[in-house]
């Protein structure tokens, strides 16, 4: 322990080198509109395309850690399903939403993003809220909403790594334009030999995977814009099972292959008093699982997408006051190797109204939905900024999320159309002093959120009355309550010009408010620590560490994951204002840790890779 102990006292008395861009203080989360940071209650991480590529790879998870709050889970090696949890929420509890389109997985389960389709190389932009938001944003916003800015920029940006377990990660982004039009986007390929995904077995499970985004902008006049953008990933992923005659996980030749398209097109009116974006958008993710024993047509298929409608809008009638407004439609369809393509459809409108003036701001707002399964669902929130003393700003906020019922847990062979939305309230309160944009700043954060309506799987296992009556394969309920409750600390230091420090806490009391127990996989300590010192020569040097608690694999809490530390080093020479060198070794200590019971996890693994900017 006296190695990573070191590690700390490293960081803790270091500081931050150059602040991050202006643009990571304008967030699009809070209001569905661009806002500053400061003039919102409501509490929001933004992470820019500097500190993206200063932690290098392709993984979006070791990005997103440094947020307070965040806990990650893979099941297995790169590729495998990767979930993101905000403040204790699950998974599929988190809004995501690429270049504005929401690209959860319309056919899964519970509705949510695999982030393991996604690649940090393709990224210029994290805005991250943690809390229940669905006055503006509708379904799905009970534990956060994440927006992810992909890159396309004039110029070109191009990057090369390899390393360990043969992995090749190759990104490229860039963009042409005029005072007229904007063409641009980002494209990248990695690949990868991988570790099993089963703890206990001995072949690795590779994964390839290729993405690109691309838009295009016309610029018709300085208030109006049309603009069209779209992306596609391609991943392919071996898998382990449980093959008989043991029934036991370990290694299989499974396989699983995604599709993911998504695209949107409208148009962006913008005189200064009032501002409007109207868009079609889409999303289709393709999944196909395949076992070479039982030949070349997949075992199992899913398909789900959605089609969706919206205008969002921002109305300054006179001085201070604001009007953030909006309405949406949406339609999703799915359909699986067992399943019949079943559909529905939701509509929602919201207004908040705002007042932004000196140290003050403050916001209060109310949305309905109409679902075509399930009826009505209104949800309220509201949120303060007050400036109390030179740099320090109290924030408080109040929010209300609503998910609706997957169509999966609907109408699947396992579903239940008497379905009702899960629903939450959340509340935070807080001092922010500074911005994370400056050198040294710092921030505490008491939140807690109240979730109930939960869905969960019930098995009818000798089960043949009451909801078990005909399903003889289990259905879903809404039979969960939980409460997540804590606070959160972040700061970073700057005694010096060549030294940066910052850390994220979260301590999280997340149990399941019917039996007592602890939420599965909410580790109730996690931090982050981060340290970069501008050497001689130019020569970057850095160092990323990551302390998780104990938490439990299951609901009943029979299955303990031990607390663990990784860490990471880093390091970056220029040569040149054009072409930079890079490397870094994950997992330093060799720490043999659990995410998920049962799934491996990396041991110490080393990359190298180049960097080229015109």
């Amino acid at each position: 322990m006296s190695k990573y102990l070191f590690f700390l006292s490293t960081l803790l008395v270091s500081a931050p080198l150059a602040a991050q861009s202006e643009e990571t203080a304008i967030t699009v989360t809070a209001t569905g509109t661009r806002s500053e940071i400061e003039d919102t209650g409501q509490p929001v991480t933004i992470i820019g395309q500097a500190e993206i590529d200063e932690v290098q790879g392709a993984d979006p998870a070791r990005v997103l850690r440094r947020a307070p709050g965040v806990a990650i889970t893979r099941n297995g090696p790169p590729g495998a399903f990767t979930g993101v949890r905000v403040r204790g929420a699950g998974a599929e509890q988190l809004l995501v939403l690429v270049d504005g389109v929401r690209v959860a997985d319309a056919a899964a389960p519970g509705g949510g993003f695999d982030f393991a389709n996604l690649a940090a190389g393709e990224i210029e932009k994290l805005d991250l809220l943690r809390g229940s938001n669905s006055v503006i944003w509708g379904s799905d916003a009970i534990g956060g909403v994440l927006l992810v800015t992909t890159r396309a920029r004039r110029g070109l940006l191009a990057s090369a790594e390899y390393g360990s377990d043969d992995s090749t990660y190759l990104s490229a982004s860039g963009g042409t334009g005029s005072d007229s039009f904007f063409l641009g986007g980002s494209a990248g390929w990695q690949r990868t030999d991988g570790f099993s995904a089963a703890a206990s077995g001995s072949e690795p499970d590779g994964f390839e995977q290729w993405s690109a985004n691309g838009q295009a902008r016309a610029y018709l006049s300085p208030s109006l814009e049309l603009f069209a953008l779209g992306r596609y990933a391609k991943g392919d992923l071996d898998l382990d099972g449980y093959p008989a005659p043991d029934y036991v996980f370990t290694d299989t030749a499974e396989s699983q292959r995604t599709r993911q398209y998504t695209g949107a097109t409208g148009a962006i009116y913008d005189s200064g008093l009032l501002y409007l974006r109207g868009a079609y958008s889409f999303s289709d993710t393709e999944r196909a699982t395949y076992d070479p024993q039982l030949g070349s047509v997949p075992t199992y298929s899913t398909d789900g997408n959605s089609r969706r409608v919206d205008l969002r809008g921002e109305w300054r009638p006179i001085g201070p006051l604001i009007l953030n407004f909006g309405a949406e439609g949406e339609w999703t369809r799915f359909a699986s190797s067992f399943d019949a393509a079943r559909k529905t459809r939701i509509w929602g409108a919201y207004a908040q109204a705002g007042i932004e003036h000196g140290g003050l701001s403050a916001h209060a707002g109310l949305r309905h939905d109409r679902h075509a399964r399930f009826g009505g669902e209104t949800s309220i929130g509201a949120d303060l900024s007050y400036a109390v003393a030179k740099d320090l700003r109290l924030r408080a906020s109040y929010g209300e999320g609503f998910k609706a019922p997957t169509l999966f847990q609907l109408l699947s062979e396992y579903g239940n159309a008497a379905l009702r939305p899960e629903r939450s309230s959340s509340f935070d309160l807080g001092l922010a002093w500074r911005k994370r944009t400056e050198p040294t700043w710092g921030a505490v954060t008491l939140y807690r959120r109240d979730s109930t309506d939960l869905i969960d799987f019930v098995s009818c296992f000798e089960k043949t009355s009451g909801i078990c009556a005909g399903r003889p394969l289990g259905t879903y309920d809404n039979i969960g309550r939980a409460r997540a409750q804590g606070f959160e600390v972040e700061f970073g230091l700057a005694p010096t010009g060549r030294l940066r420090t910052t850390l994220a806490y979260s301590y999280l009391d997340a149990q399941d408010r019917a039996t007592g127990a602890g939420l599965a996989r909410r580790p109730r300590h996690a931090l982050t620590a981060t340290l970069d010192w501008a050497a001689p020569m130019g020569v970057m040097l850095g160092s990323d560490v990551r302390l998780v608690g104990d938490s439990y694999d299951d609901a009943g809490n029979f299955v303990r994951l031990d607390g663990y530390v990784l860490a990471d080093l880093r390091a970056a020479v220029p040569l040149g204002e054009q072409l930079e060198l890079f490397g870094r070794i994950e997992n330093l200590f060799d720490a043999r840790y659990t995410e998920v019971a049962g799934y491996g996890t990396r041991g110490r693994a080393a990359f190298a890779g180049a960097r080229l900017k015109l």
